[in-house]
């Protein structure tokens, strides 16, 4: 007997029907585009790392790999300064953060709220605009959200401001603060993050998915602050999005519970090897962050010069808000000559295109098309 899509809905959880699904960059199927979306390194992995990868492509494939990434864990301690315990390792930072939402937040079904406040145990909090997969990790858990804006120019409201607004949950369990920021690419001090992490009751995750194109990195707060912890990925820096491996650095109790709920195996064994191997290649990338860097302010200023306002960037990409057209009219333009960008229609940044920084040669080719398109070529 056949059912119809109709009479299976009851076999789905009504907190499932209701949610609304990560929305990925658009991954092309057109050849010869220029993929400006998704904040991927334009540059390949180290050729130690093709190398490893590709002699552990042997009979190990029938084998389970190590469950805890022990090796990947023990070289990651050493370069942090810290203990293996201290770090747990994830399919991607994705992952990771999942399992902090799992791990430190109730689902909001076992309280009772009351005049429709938030109750801080049931609470995935975090500023917006930032990672959109946040709302989906909260929403997916059952939990409560409290979405709390930056300022206008995106930078991060004091902690006194924060106090003086009442918005803000200072015990919210869990409070998610991408730092530099995405999608606005703006670099927060590790100053000002140390006064909201020593005001946070709960614990705070402090995303820093872009931090190796920034001036400076707040992983010493995870190793200071009990509660707080530091996602690292090696996707967006390390050019490994293929592989997806992402860690947490934290206190070694925190870092405890999450391997509890952490799905077995939950990290292949190909990305592990590809990860240890980028370990041990680090001036290989540190020169590519090095180019990345240079093309991103050389992009920033030749945009600038045609008009557009674009905002200062401590990331593998800019924000900008373009002249003459829309920016979703600019995401249409740019793709008619090939070039592939993004655009968000959340209100808070809908007015601005967010470009992944590519090879020279790329943001050439960029900057050319916005010269002909304001030409009305």
């Amino acid at each position: 007997m056949r059912m119809s899509s109709t009479s299976l809905k009851h076999l789905i959880r009504p907190l499932v029907h209701q949610l609304h699904a990560y929305v990925p960059g658009e991954q092309p199927k057109v050849k010869g585009l220029i993929k400006l979306n998704t904040n991927e390194n334009p540059f390949p992995p180290a050729p130690k790392v093709l190398a490893a990868t590709k002699a552990a492509v042997d009979g190990r494939l029938r084998l389970y790999p190590n469950p805890t990434a022990e090796k990947l864990r023990a070289q990651l301690a050493k370069l942090h300064g810290c203990k293996p315990e201290n770090i747990i390792v994830g399919n991607g930072s994705d992952e990771v953060l999942a399992l902090a939402v799992r791990g430190f937040v109730e689902p909001n079904s076992k309280f009772k709220t009351e005049n429709s406040k938030l109750t801080a145990a049931a609470t995935v909090q975090y500023f917006t605009p930032s990672y959109s997969l946040y709302p989906v990790l909260a929403d997916t858990h059952g939990a409560a959200k409290n979405a709390v804006p930056l300022k206008a120019d995106f930078s991060l409201p004091s902690v006194a401001e924060l106090k003086k607004d009442g918005q803000w949950l200072f015990d919210a369990a869990l409070a998610l603060v991408t730092t530099p920021n995405a999608p606005s690419g703006r670099g927060y001090k590790t100053a000002e993050l140390e006064k909201l992490c020593r005001a946070q009751k709960g614990v705070v995750v402090l995303d820093e998915a872009y931090v190796d194109f920034a001036n400076e990195n707040a992983l010493k707060l995870a190793l200071k602050f009990p509660h707080v912890l530091v996602a690292r990925t090696f996707s967006k820096a390390y050019s490994l999005c293929f592989q997806r491996v992402g860690y947490f650095v934290g206190h070694a109790d925190l870092i405890a519970a999450l391997d509890k709920i952490r799905d077995s195996y939950n990290v292949n064994g190909l990305g592990q090897i590809a990860a240890e191997a980028t370990l041990a290649a680090l001036p290989y990338y540190r020169a590519n962050f090095r180019k990345l860097i240079a093309t991103r302010e050389w992009t920033s200023r030749e945009l600038t010069k045609l008009g557009f306002q674009v905002l200062p960037s401590q990331t593998n990409f800019i924000l900008l808000k373009p002249a003459r057209f829309s920016a979703k009219e600019w995401l249409a333009r740019l793709r008619s000559k090939k070039i592939l960008v993004r655009w968000f229609s959340a209100p808070e940044v809908s007015a601005y295109l967010r470009i992944t920084i590519g090879t020279q040669a790329e943001a050439a080719a960029l900057v050319n098309a916005v010269r002909q398109i304001l030409a009305g070529k």
